[in-house]
This record gives structure tokens, sequence and C-alpha cells, in this order.
């Protein structure tokens, strides 16, 4: 029993110690890093002066350029696996990514997969030798789910621990060992996963490797900041209100929140577990859209519906795929995209709105149309989002810190409220049914403005007002929220940074939340990601990884001409 006058800061300690402890000797940093203040962006060329250029050309390869080497046995998992574990261990000694490092059983899983190869002269699956991590909600076979609570450490979810518990996999983990992959890592959460930053009582903060002043975002902060230092070269997340996308537009990478049922759920820890008006979703997070893509087809290849009941029977429709590649290569006139610049809530700051004119004018150029998005109010869709959050009172959330004696960090947006009843929890239910009607609707209507006749292809929208966030000043999830009431598909695409000198903040008017924009200072958010939701109808995840594909490469075009002319 833990002692709860100071018993659980012990237990936090011995775990944080635990989890550096596992990092070999050869690979810990001689020195700490220097301040923000003196070093404040630690990707890049301050990381890779740790790595010999073996390693830096292995980790900065993303995972499709990895797995066509390592499945044709030009690079061999063991060299690959090595190679992200290294990084990963500098990564986690820069910004506190990692809950749980399990390098051996990589590297053993490596060499067996090297093995096979040799042997059978073909890969194991399609993810042959990819390392990937994981946010430490997944149960993997021999190591800890302590999801950032104290009191889960040394338990199974919250319950006293038993042998075969610690044999328990999820159901994704299982597919992602038959796919070829090699796990390597579990990555940071905030406690509870209610937030939008990740913060907890084991680690501390998980800073922002691109400006450490700064939030990697939450919930799952901790892959997205470990892939922004190239410590992994893809992983998976879970999405409630936010918490895939809201890290990747932090940490200028890519991230899929897909719709509910399309990827296996089954057998991973969560908070509020039970609760069906607005489920969780995993997803996959990367440093290209491709690597999105590839991660989601060979999943889908395991057939997941047949092993968790929630699973739709989807397979990966090429079909799809294929008419957004036609449509991209040919008539482009054929293409409709909807900007929604602010949700009416809180207007974005100025590296936001910089962003969305950016992507607006490429698309123009490109010769797609583009409307203005004035959707069903979004008002509504947070206020069913947040009494969602609230359905238990907070009971589970604070049962399981109660357990340790921890308390809530003020990051958590989930407070003590009274339960709702059934007859409550069916009229909400009726509300986001009829908000999902209306919303459809109007998408619908969208047919009369565009110049082929068809509704809007996808909306583009901020993830959140501002970029990578100051400490503490994470508000408004309304960005976010909404897709997760509607159901539908999103894509994060990194865009452009915060500019000191371009990003100065203008006068606004008092008719929306300005609160968010007395926190915007020009210097402290300078070098700051600042990614853009590509938003798809409900399981349109071909869709919308083609599109978030096609406007990346775009992008990248555009900048390699300004930099170049």
């Amino acid at each position: 029993m833990i002692n709860k006058r100071n018993g659980w800061q012990v237990l936090a300690q011995t775990k944080k110690q635990g989890i550096l402890d596992a990092i070999p000797q050869k690979w810990r940093m001689p020195n700490p890093l220097p301040p923000p203040s003196e070093l404040r962006d630690c990707t890049g060329l301050y990381i890779q002066q740790y790595l010999t250029s073996r390693e830096v050309e292995i980790t900065e390869a993303d995972a499709v350029s990895i797995t066509a080497k390592t499945t044709v046995g030009a690079w061999s998992a063991v060299e690959v696996t090595e190679a992200f574990c290294h990084r990963a261990a500098l990564a986690h000694q820069m910004v506190n990514c990692l809950h749980e490092i399990f390098f051996e059983e990589a590297l053993r899983t490596a060499r067996e997969l090297d093995a096979y190869f040799a042997t059978h002269k073909k890969p194991m699956g399609p993810l042959h030798g990819l390392p990937i991590s994981l946010k430490d909600q997944f149960h993997v076979k021999g190591v800890e789910t302590t999801m950032g609570y104290v009191g889960w450490i040394g338990t199974f979810e919250g319950k006293p621990d038993d042998p075969n518990a610690r044999s328990f996999e999820s159901e994704l983990v299982k597919e992602l060992r038959s796919l070829g992959a090699v796990l390597f890592c579990k990555t940071s959460v905030p406690t509870t996963l209610m937030a939008g930053e990740t913060a907890n009582n084991i680690i501390g903060y998980t800073w922002n490797p691109k400006n450490r002043h700064l939030s990697s975002g939450g919930s799952s902060g901790g892959e997205g900041a470990l892939i922004a230092l190239r410590g992994s070269p893809a992983g998976f997340g879970t999405d409630i209100g936010g918490s895939i996308r809201v890290p990747a537009a932090f940490n200028g990478i890519f991230g899929l929140r897909p719709s509910a049922g399309r990827l296996p759920y089954e057998g991973a820890a969560n908070s509020m577990d039970g609760q069906n008006t607005i489920l969780s979703v995993v997803g996959p997070m990367a440093t290209t859209a491709r690597s999105l893509k590839l991660l989601v087809k060979a999943v889908l290849q395991q057939e997941p519906w047949n092993h968790d009941p929630l699973v739709l029977e989807l397979p990966w429709r090429s079909s799809v795929e294929e008419q957004i590649q036609n449509f991209t290569s040919g008539d482009h006139s054929q293409l409709t995209f909807a900007i929604m610049r602010h949700d009416e809530v809180v207007v974005p700051h100025p590296p936001i709105k910089r962003a969305l004119h950016s992507i607006e004018e490429m698309l123009r150029e490109k010769g797609h149309q583009v409307i203005d998005w004035c959707p069903p109010s979004h008002q509504i869709a947070h206020a069913i989002a947040k009494e969602t959050f609230e359905l238990d009172g907070g009971q589970d959330v604070h049962t399981h810190l109660a357990s340790s004696g921890e308390p809530q960090l003020p990051q958590c947006f989930v407070a003590k409220t009274t339960h709702m009843k059934a007859a409550q929890i069916a009229a909400l239910n009726i509300r986001k049914r009829r908000y999902q009607k209306t919303y459809l609707d109007y998408w619908n209507s969208t047919s009369k403005l565009t110049r082929n006749g068809r509704p809007v292809d996808a909306i583009i929208c901020p993830t959140a007002p501002h970029a990578a966030v100051i400490p503490g000043c994470f508000r408004h999830v309304g960005y976010t929220s909404f897709v997760n009431v509607l159901d539908y598909t999103s894509v994060v695409i990194p865009v452009t940074h915060a500019n000191e000198q371009i990003d100065q903040l203008e006068n606004i008017g008092r008719g929306h939340d300005s609160n968010a924009h007395w926190e915007y200072d020009p210097l402290v958010y300078d070098g700051a990601p600042v990614g853009l939701q590509l938003i798809g109808r409900r399981l349109e995840e071909e869709k919308t990884l083609c599109l978030a594909d096609y406007i990346s490469n775009s992008l990248s075009e555009v900048s390699l001409a300004a930099r170049t002319s």
C-alpha cells in the first residue's frame, strides 16, 4: 500500500530513474542540455552530432524509404533498430518523451527478422524491420503500462499485477508483430490523457524539441516529440479530442485521426473506458503522409475486424486512392477545398493565419477551387464534447489519482462534477446525432457552390488557435474536438514555423475570445511548428491521406521554388 503522505513521490522518482537506467551507458549524453535560452531547437544538427553518419542516414529516412530497404535485405533490421534505439535514447534525455524502454527485446526481435529473411529470402511482412514506437496505452508483453498514473506502477491498469497480465498484448501490438515491425519503446502521456500538454508526476514535462520553451502537445505528446527528433520513424497514438492531431501539429509531423471502427483499439488501456458517446480512436503518426498510408494499409491487411468487435470490415480501398491520384494529376478543377479560418470562438494566432493563407494560395495556383467554410455553430460541438468528457463526474480519473495520492496536474481539463443519469446521456446522444445530421446537410449543400457540382472534397482548418503552446496556456480544444463529435477523418499536415519577424500580433475585435492573443509572444513562439488539419468525411481515410500527401508535396515544391528563386 502506498503511503499517500510521500510514498507516491518515492514511487514516481524510482520509476523515472528506472527509465533512465534502461538507457545503455554508451548512449548517455556526456553533458546536460543547455537551457532553452541558449539552445531552443535540439533537432537536426544538434542531435546528429551524437550519431554516426550511417545512423543519421538511417534515422533521417521515412518509414517508406526504410521498408524499401529492409524488405529486400539492403538494410538489416538490427542495424536499423539499433540506430533508432540510440536516437530515441538521446531524444528522451533532451525532452522527457519516453515512459518505457525495451531496446534489448527490440534487438532480439530484429535478429529474428534478419534470420527469417536469410532463411526464406523474403520479408516477414510489409513492415519488416521497421521500428515503431507506441503511446503508453498499448500493452506489450513484459512491459509495464502506467499511462502516466503513479498508482499504475507495478500493477495492470491499476489492478494488482499478475504473471498472466504481464503476457497480455493489445490487438494492434499483435498485428504489428505479424507485419514484421520492431517495437522498441513507449512514449509519454499526460496523467489521465485528458490534456493538450504532456506532463505527469513520473517524468515531468515533455518539451517541444523545435522550441524548448514550448509544449509538445497532448495527449500523444511523447510520440510527437520523439518522431520530431527522428527517434522513431513512425508510431501510434490515440485521439478522443485531438490527442494525435495536436502533438502532430505542435511538433511538425503528420498524424491521422481515422473514424471510429477503422483501426483496432481492442486491448489498449484508456481513460473513461466504456464511455461510448465519443469514442477514442487509434491512429498513426509519422514524418511523411505516405508513411501514414503505409501503416494504415498494412494494419488493414491483417483484417483487424476478425479480432476487434468494434472494427468495421472495410479493407483499404485502392479505387479511391486511384481516383484521387487521377484528380491531382489531371484536371485540377475537379477538386474543391473549403477553408475554415476560425471557429467563431477563438481567433487563431498570426502564424496560424499565415499558414492558412499559404495553403490557400498554393491550392488556387494549382487550379483548385477554394471556398469559405461557414458551418453550423462549433459552440454546439464544443459543448457536446465537454459534457461527454465529464459524463462520470470525473470519477474514473480521480479514482486512479487517489490510488497513489498524487495530485491532479493543472493541464488536465476533467473536473469533478455530478454524474449524468441515463436519461441525460440519452439526451446528449440525441443532441450529438442531430448535430451530425445538420453538419452533414451543410456539407452536402456546398455542391451549389462548387464548379464541379459536387460537395467540397475536404476542409482545411487550424488544429489549435496557436502553434506549439506556452506551458499552461493550452486553452481551446474546439478546433479538434468538433471532428471527434462528427467522427470525421482528419490528417495534420505541417505547413510552416512561427516567425517573430513576420507574425506580429495585430489588433482584434472584442467579438471573440482575446485571452489567447494576450498570451501570444512572437519572440517566445519563434520557430514553433505550425500544422493544419485536412478533414474528410466519415471513413474517408484513403481519400484524406492521398490528398494530404498531394498537398504536402505541393507545399514542398513551393518552398523549394522560393528558396531557389
